[in-house]
C-alpha cells in the first residue's frame, strides 16, 4: 500500500460519505482531535513510573475514543452508520474524574500548568481539548453532529485537569495556585 494517494493535491480530502475542502470546519474539528491524540501519546510515552500505570491505561483507552470522536466528526452523512461515541463514555469519564480527584489535595484557586513533565503535557492536552471542543461547536452550527462528541470533549478537558494534578500529587510535586485567582473551587466534601 502506498502512503501517498495524490487525491488531496487540489485541496480536498475524503471524509466518510464524500469529499470536503481541507479547511472545512469538519476537517478542523477532527484534525484538532487528532492533534490532541498526538500530544496524549507523547504524555503516555513518558509515563514509565508504575505510580502512573492506572493513569496510563485509562489514557490509552481515551486515545482509542479520540479516534472514535474523529470518525464521528468525519461522518458526512449520519445515516451511513451508527455513531461510535455514546453517553456511557461521558458517564465513565465523570467516574474517572471523581476517582482521581479524590486522591488530590483540595484547591480553591486556579492552578498554573506545570509541575512534572507528565503533568505539564496533560495540561497541554487539556488546552488542545478545549480548542477541539470549540471547533466542534463551530461545526455543530453548520451541520448535524454527534452531540455526544461535544459532551465527551467537554468532560475530557476536565479529566485532563484532574489527572494532571494527580500526576503531580503521585510524584510529590505540589500544584502552584495562581496567586491572583479568586477562590473558584469548592472544597471537597469528605
Amino acid at each position: 500500500m502506498r502512503i501517498y494517494t495524490r487525491t488531496g493535491d487540489k485541496g480536498q480530502t475524503g471524509v466518510i460519505g464524500g469529499r470536503v475542502d481541507k479547511d472545512d470546519a469538519r476537517v478542523e474539528a477532527y484534525g484538532t482531535t487528532d492533534e490532541l491524540n498526538c500530544f496524549l501519546g507523547q504524555a503516555i510515552s513518558l509515563m514509565q513510573n508504575e505510580k502512573l500505570a492506572d493513569l496510563r491505561d485509562d489514557l490509552q483507552t481515551i486515545q482509542h475514543e479520540l479516534f472514535d470522536c474523529g470518525s464521528d466528526l468525519a461522518l458526512l452523512k449520519p445515516e451511513l452508520r451508527p455513531y461510535k461515541v455514546t453517553a456511557d463514555l461521558v458517564d465513565r469519564l465523570e467516574t474517572w474524574i471523581d476517582k482521581y480527584d479524590a486522591e488530590t489535595p483540595d484547591i480553591t484557586r486556579f492552578c498554573l500548568p506545570g509541575g512534572t513533565t507528565v503533568s505539564s503535557l496533560l495540561h497541554v492536552c487539556r488546552t488542545v481539548c478545549r480548542r477541539a471542543e470549540r471547533r466542534v461547536v463551530t461545526l455543530s452550527k453548520q451541520t448535524e453532529i454527534n452531540e455526544e462528541v461535544r459532551r465527551y470533549l467537554n468532560r475530557l478537558s476536565d479529566f485532563f485537569f484532574t489527572v494532571a494534578r494527580t500526576a503531580n500529587h503521585r510524584e510529590g510535586v505540589p500544584d502552584v495556585e495562581y496567586a491572583r485567582s479568586p477562590e473558584v473551587f469548592r472544597r471537597k466534601s469528605k
